[in-house]
């Protein structure tokens, strides 16, 4: 996720039509009913993005709704931009996708959602703090967490590496089964550390990244809530000199002595090739690297397997970011959006799309985690059964800078500053001078 911008009036509408220049599906229906059109991202496995188009034809077939699909990339933040433009010109699509804290951000202007999410809460259950924490504004939902490229980033490791110059033997640790092994119970940070060392040593080092954007800002993020440590707590209030921040930052001061040497300056790509390129022994990413792998290199993807974040003191916290779609109270069409967004959140939409995501998506309702995909998918077999987070686990989905408030969160988020504060213990400050810079930087996000 890049960092804010401010958008002038003048650029919203110049961002505006350049949204409309987007690639279009028009999906075409006889004796239409009604128009609506979609902002949908623009998913990172091609496949996705044909079988929603394909459900979104079939309920507009059944409909009689003329429907027209914006596809946006989030390269170049495009898709955050797009809403940014649409909230400021009151115009622009229907229906919209929302990442991660966007929804906040365009509160004021999003019709609310709680008729929808009550009717699919009581159907299948609650969904996770995540989604609750980011959907939901002066107690109401104004959007709904989608399954469509949300992902976990918990860690995908080399078996063979981890194996052989670790002694981790990560398929023992966390089979493909609903069990908890005693290996389970000692995949704390200490462990994780000892075999991040032990790795490195042996020239494949962790692809585990200490740049702004959010792969390593959810990393971080994920660390920091192991340990119990908060930069802003939920009043508000700046948290951030604490034993707690003293605990972590002395964890990490160990941990980035044998992390790339450029980890600072990783971007989102950078820990993907690395695996990909059969340089590192571990990162923390959802499967997109290992689909990669599959493809440009077999013999790395068939070595690759994915389960929970370590634990810390605190618990196990794994990383997730979430999207969302939601409805523009000036939509020309609330109703029609508010209907397709609550049959494409059903059980018979979400479960074929993960299986064309190859179990890249992950549903923000937990009842939903007994899909096959992540059994079935290969190579190896089993290789992302522990992508999705299970009870037996015993870890939590996560986003960095939680529980601060969203307005002071996205802040935090946007420019890094969990990463950048490991980042300056790599450049060798010390545990004190990074807590007074930390110090520093909140206090501008809190006035």
């Amino acid at each position: 996720m890049s960092q804010s911008r401010r958008v002038t009036r003048r650029g919203a509408l110049a961002l505006s039509a350049g949204a409309a220049a987007l690639p279009l599906v028009h999906i075409r229906t006889a004796g239409a009913a009604g128009k609506m059109t979609v902002g949908l991202v623009d998913h990172w496995v091609p496949n996705s993005n044909e079988k929603i188009k394909e459900q979104v034809l079939s309920w507009a077939d059944k409909n009689k709704v003329d429907v027209t699909v914006d596809r946006i990339t989030t390269i170049g933040a495009k898709l955050q931009m797009t809403g940014v433009a649409e909230a400021q010109a009151k115009t622009g699509h229907d229906m919209m996708t929302f990442l991660a804290w966007d929804a906040h951000a365009n509160a004021p202007w999003l019709e609310r959602m709680d008729d929808v999410m009550g009717r699919l809460e009581a159907k299948y259950g609650p969904q996770n703090e995540v989604c609750q924490y980011l959907g939901r504004s002066d107690g109401h939902w104004v959007v709904i967490p989608s399954s469509f490229s949300s992902q976990y980033k918990g860690p995908c490791g080399r078996i063979s590496l981890l194996k052989q110059h670790a002694g981790l033997d990560v398929v023992e640790m966390y089979p493909a089964a609903p069990e908890r092994t005693k290996l389970a119970e000692n995949w704390t940070y200490d462990t994780h550390l000892k075999a991040a060392e032990a790795c490195h040593k042996a020239g494949y080092t962790f692809g585990i990244g200490l740049g702004t954007t959010p792969d390593s800002v959810d990393t971080a993020g994920a660390i920091f809530r192991a340990y119990g440590a908060e930069l802003v707590n939920a009043k508000g209030e700046i948290t951030v000199n604490s034993d707690a921040t003293r605990q972590v930052l002395d964890y990490a001061q160990r941990l980035v002595k044998v992390l790339p040497a450029q980890a600072t300056s990783y971007d989102d790509a950078s820990n993907n090739r690395d695996l990909i390129g059969g340089k590192s022994a571990l990162i923390w990413n959802p499967p997109s690297a290992w689909a990669v792998a599959k493809h440009d290199s077999p013999d790395v993807a068939k070595d690759c397997w994915t389960f929970p974040a370590p634990a810390g003191p605190k618990g196990s916290f794994t990383p997730f970011l979430p999207f969302h779609w939601g409805v523009w109270q000036f939509s020309q069409n609330k109703g029609a959006a508010k209907e397709l967004v609550e049959w494409l959140m059903q059980r018979e939409q979400i479960e074929p799309r993960c299986f064309a995501a190859e179990g890249y998506d992950i549903p923000p309702f937990p009842s939903m985690s007994d899909f096959k995909v992540w059994e079935e998918v290969s190579p190896p077999k089993g290789t992302v059964y522990n992508y999705i987070l299970r009870p037996h686990h015993h870890s939590a989905a996560h986003i960095a800078a939680f529980p601060a408030p969203p307005d002071i969160a996205v802040q935090i988020y946007n420019r890094g500053t969990m990463p950048t504060m490991f980042s300056k213990l790599q450049s060798g400050q010390s545990i004190n001078d990074v807590i007074a810079w930390a110090q520093a930087e909140l206090e501008g996000f809190v006035r």
